[in-house]
């Protein structure tokens, strides 16, 4: 039950039914999730150990907010994480699986020129996430996949206060993701750290109102 209430709250953040900064009491959160009472209790000192939420005395619990501290944090734990898997992922992935991504972000680009829906910022938030957690998989570490998990629920908490891709972001962001595969197309490390470096940073300096 416990593993259930983490998941179904790591459901609802990504839905954005969850914000950053808010007060829930544990009998809400309890309803937002759909889960006993008592499943709520247990889980809450996982969360409060990963910084996802905080207790607040005559307030109830606080999601985790957005500051310049959580952003630098987040930022770099996630960069020491996708240099690695990025370096490693120009070595071992195929080119099918290259030419499949290259493809989801080209027709996403290219739907882009007809007019941004929300249903094609939904296909791309997907994509955009979905190489990331591709590259880090793909170094079939579970413990380095595990702590890469909780921080992208971070990463997804500044992005809902700041840096969801919308209008102007999505643009830049798949050109970023292009010149990204393309540098892993090189077979050379070198090139595929410089190219993930460069992302991350354009994607910091944005959660950081650079």
């Amino acid at each position: 039950m416990r593993w259930q209430a983490y998941e179904r709250f790591e459901q609802q953040l990504i839905a954005s039914r969850i914000r950053p900064g808010q007060f829930v009491s544990q009998r809400e959160l309890a309803a937002l999730i759909g889960l006993p009472l008592g499943a709520i209790r247990e889980v809450i000192p996982r969360l409060e150990a990963e910084g996802l939420l905080q207790t607040a005395p005559q307030r109830g619990l606080q999601i985790a907010t957005v500051d310049v501290k959580l952003v630098r944090n987040a930022f770099q734990i996630r960069a020491i994480i996708e240099r690695e898997a990025a370096a490693q992922f120009a070595l071992t992935a195929t080119d099918h699986e290259l030419d499949a991504l290259e493809t989801a972000h080209r027709d996403v680009v290219a739907k882009a020129r007809n007019g941004i829906t929300p249903a094609l910022l939904e296909t791309a938030q997907a994509i955009d996430w979905g190489l990331h957690d591709r590259m880090v998989d793909a170094l079939g570490n579970e413990i380095i996949s595990g702590i890469y998990r909780v921080n992208s629920l971070r990463i997804r908490l500044i992005r809902l206060d700041r840096v969801m891709l919308d209008e102007q972001v999505l643009g830049p962001a798949m050109e970023e993701h292009l010149a990204l595969l393309a540098a892993l197309r090189t077979r050379d490390p070198q090139h595929a750290v410089a190219a993930i470096d460069a992302h991350l940073t354009h994607a910091r300096s944005r959660a950081l109102g650079l």
